[in-house]
């Protein structure tokens, strides 16, 4: 049997091997089943189940309002999908805050509900008993530190977080605190580059950057923006690879024509 036929799952173990071989690690969204079936296919290692669903599944301007069942609902459309990559589900705002015996129900009913292999959630010593309680149940749990989309209302703006040197100190001590409970890995979003490759340099886990710069141990973006779906939203870390949103509008416009014009069903395509 070829060695492409075997499969290898992505793992927590897998990524700290990557980490300490220098491999980069490479994490997209994804919230379905077909395209978690393609981002899988094309052999990213780490797909997020991310609380982003809210914004660019559902429309609302922030993450806060997208509920712990609707998460489920994404995640368990992702699993489904998936034979490689590892998948990790966003604790929504409200299931974790300030609540450790909450936020391990949460996680409970993630992990049996959509049967990923990890949980996130942002913020630091704030949540560290929270923390500390899931990965007690033996729950992988991700961090995710600097701009923390689910605090908006606290920060008033998603500028760069951590440029002032305060914010850099409780930044990296945090990291070291989630390092220290258990996390496997930590999402640092739109931090000064070099207080990035710091965190990564001084903690052994996996460092995931979004707008961190090119000094982490990997990157992950949100799909439908790296695609060019989604238009409005053009941060200075959002690479396009693609400008999907013209090519299906201008599908659809096609086949509208084709169904006005009658040239669509032809002979061919009925029964």
């Amino acid at each position: 049997m070829s060695v492409h036929n075997e499969i290898r799952r992505v793992t927590t173990h897998r990524l700290s091997e990557m980490k300490l071989r220098g491999e980069k690690i490479a994490m997209l969204t994804a919230y379905d089943y077909s395209m978690a079936q393609l981002v899988d296919e094309a052999g990213i290692d780490i797909i997020l189940v991310g609380d982003s669903a809210s914004n660019v599944m559902a429309g609302h301007t922030t993450t806060l309002p997208i509920t712990l069942n609707e998460m489920i609902y994404h995640g368990a459309s992702v699993v489904r999908a998936v034979n490689r990559a590892l998948v990790v589900v966003d604790l929504p705002f409200g299931t974790y805050q300030g609540n450790s015996r909450e936020a391990l129900h949460s996680a409970i009913r993630i992990m049996k509900e959509t049967a990923a292999d990890a949980v996130k959630l942002e913020g630091g010593e704030e949540v560290l008993e929270s923390v500390k309680r899931i990965l007690s149940a033996g729950i992988p749990v991700m961090g995710h530190l600097g701009l923390m989309p689910q605090s908006i209302h606290k920060f008033g703006t998603y500028t760069v977080r951590a440029k002032e040197e305060a914010e850099a100190e409780k930044l990296l001590k945090d990291s070291k605190l989630l390092e220290e409970a258990g996390c496997f890995g930590i999402v640092l979003e739109k931090i000064p580059a070099s207080l990035g490759e710091q965190v990564a340099r001084e903690v052994r886990i996996p460092v995931i950057g979004i707008g961190a710069g090119g000094g982490v141990d990997g990157q992950v973006l949100v799909l439908h923006d790296m695609l060019g779906i989604t238009q409005q939203f053009s941060p200075r870390f959002l690479r396009r690879y693609h400008n999907l949103a013209a090519e299906i509008k201008g599908a659809v416009g096609n086949y509208i024509n084709d169904v006005k014009s009658t040239d669509f069903p032809s002979e061919k395509e009925q029964y």
